[in-house]
């Protein structure tokens, strides 16, 4: 039989899934990697164990179902979007630590250059922010503090890359310097309106043209495994960041469908098509992934504290004894019983922005409960995600139909149901969750002709579980007002 095979890199493990026909899986492997922390707000990988755990993951995976490299219809790759490598073309072996996305040793440059006033100029460019989280600051670190790295990099001795570049350029021997479309428009060098390295942003970050790998549509045929015994022979043909990786998985390809993923935080993402908008409301504009091969944005917005407001009443209020326990507990109460928690412990992300918000637990009474307090819990969830959505909803025309959803805390109805009522659009959850790996495998079975169409694809996915939305209107505006109100004084407070 055969598959495609979805190589999942992210930030704490490698994950191998082996989907067939069906779009449903038909193997996994996992191996975590270890976390390196040199300083504080500095965090690395270490390159070559992203890679063997990644081959590693792949090569089990095949063996769960004693498939050989003759059995892969194609490869898809989706990764960690914003970490940096840098290597060297000769040897393939990298010059220092991947620096990953969560690091923030590049701050005070980033300060600089808004204080320079190009804040709009990089924003009309990219539909980004200057923060470290994107990687050219990064890369502009390395060359400045690698002992020769700069001149090496002007000579075209290195190559940059995301971790996707990085896995393509050793599965092909070096043959192979390529990212997709959605990893580049995380770089801060990409020009997502005219689709090209752009020129301006490279002197601005100080990065040479000759380290820049050659950018490539996110469902393409790209290069046959040449290193990898166990993989060798087999097409790469789709990449994507797993953000948009999931996006695409998700089926959400028209303007308005919209994905968010329940995580530690949350990510939302809606399409908005084919035409380039700058956010008013400092949400990012980002390269959607796209089967047609043409530029398609995506609205996005970042949620900091969204699963991890439970594992807080989990390790902090010692309500529940394990993650999942806290639907059980929220049942125990018919609602909030007027609590509203906002989970500002790192400040508010998106829409809000207000990095010195404090969390806040309020409306309690003698007869409050733990669970009103898990019920709150789950609700402020909820309500961040209807706040990005009322951001990105003031930037198109286009109406939300329905709001598709994974992550791990979208296993909880109870929580699905309330963001259906508190939207007031119906909620979908989709029967494979593992929507970052099938993003990828779609583009890549798509680009072979595995699968033969985009409607092939929704003919085949079946078994979603639809909540709709039972809140009245009047009960909607009312709690969404209390909401407001909460995270107003969350801005607010001072200690």
């Amino acid at each position: 039989m055969p598959y495609i095979l979805a190589l999942d890199q992210g930030t704490t493990s490698s994950r191998a899934i082996l989907f067939d026909h069906d779009g449903a899986i038909a193997a996994v492997a996992q191996k975590e990697f270890q976390q390196f922390y040199p300083q504080n707000g500095w965090v690395e990988h270490d390159p070559t164990e992203i890679l063997t755990s990644q081959m590693s993951c792949a090569v089990e995976a095949l063996g769960k179902v004693n498939a050989r490299p003759r059995d892969l219809a194609a490869i898809g790759i989706t990764n960690q979007r914003e970490t940096v490598i840098v290597w060297e073309r000769s040897t393939g072996k990298p010059i220092h630590p991947a620096i990953v996305w969560q690091d923030r040793r590049t701050a005070a440059f980033c300060k600089e250059l808004e204080e320079r006033g190009l804040a709009d100029t990089i924003a009309n460019k990219t539909g980004l922010v200057i923060d470290p989280y994107f990687s050219a600051t990064k890369i502009r670190w390395l060359l400045d503090n690698v002992a020769g790295a700069r001149s090496r990099a002007e000579r075209g001795e290195l190559a940059f890359g995301t971790v996707d570049s990085w896995l393509i350029w050793h599965l092909t021997r070096g043959h192979k310097h390529v990212t997709d479309v959605t990893n580049a428009s995380r770089t801060l060098l990409y020009n997502i309106v005219k689709g090209e390295w752009d020129k301006e942003l490279l002197d601005i970050f100080g990065v040479p043209e000759e380290l820049l790998p050659e950018v490539v549509w996110s469902s393409q045929q790209v290069g046959e495994v040449t290193t990898s015994p166990g993989l060798a022979g087999a097409n790469i043909a789709g990449v994507a960041g797993d953000q948009q990786a999931a996006l695409f998985g998700q089926l959400c390809w028209q303007a308005g469908e919209a994905k968010n993923t329940y995580g530690t935080g949350c990510f939302l993402l809606q399409n908005i098509g084919s035409k380039f908008v700058r956010s008013r409301h400092r949400l990012i504009t980002t390269v959607a992934a796209s089967a047609e091969r043409r530029l398609e944005y995506a609205l996005e917005g970042s949620i900091f504290i969204g699963g991890a407001v439970v594992q807080w009443l989990r390790d902090n209020l010692k309500l529940i004894g394990a993650s999942s326990d806290v639907e059980a507990l929220a049942k125990t109460a018919g609602d909030s019983g007027g609590v509203v928690f906002v989970p500002a412990f790192v400040g508010l992300g998106a829409p809000h922005w207000d990095p010195h918000a404090s969390g806040m637990l309020i409306g309690l009474g003698r007869g409050t409960t733990p669970g009103h307090i898990a019920r709150a819990a789950l609700e402020a969830i909820a309500f961040q995600v209807a706040d990005v959505l009322d951001a990105v909803h003031s930037e198109t025309s286009t109406p939300l139909g329905a709001l598709r959803v994974d992550g791990g805390a979208a296993v909880n109805d109870l929580l699905m149901q309330f963001q259906a009522d508190i939207l007031g659009v119906p909620v979908v959850r989709p029967l494979v969750t593992e929507t970052t790996a099938l993003g990828a495998a779609y583009l890549a079975g798509l680009a072979t002709g595995f699968w033969a169409s985009p409607d092939d694809l929704k003919a085949k996915r079946e078994g979603d579980v639809r909540f709709e939305p039972q809140m009245s209107a009047t009960e909607r505006a009312e709690r969404r007002v209390r909401w407001e109100k909460a995270v107003e004084r969350a801005k607010t407070w001072n200690g």
